[in-house]
């Protein structure tokens, strides 16, 4: 009657590949996610730095004909 036992465990060790199989997929996808994320912020990083370097050089001339302060405050 109905299904033998053996074709049950059969498709219940499929299913389990399947999730495992699903899980590292997810797994590599997040990690690649996170990759380019890091990846992204330290080029975003190295701009910033590059720009706030270029403020010590590139300062503004003040009234008196000397170059200003590098705080603001």
């Amino acid at each position: 009657m109905g299904v033998p036992r053996d074709a049950w465990a059969s498709k219940s060790r499929r299913l389990v590949i399947m999730g495992l199989l699903l899980l590292v997929l997810l797994l590599a996808v997040v990690l690649f996610g996170l990759g380019f994320a890091v990846e992204a912020l330290w080029w975003i990083a190295v701009i910033v730095l590059v720009i706030w370097l270029l403020g010590f050089i590139i300062r503004p001339v003040g009234a008196e004909g000397r170059r200003g302060r590098w705080y603001r405050w």
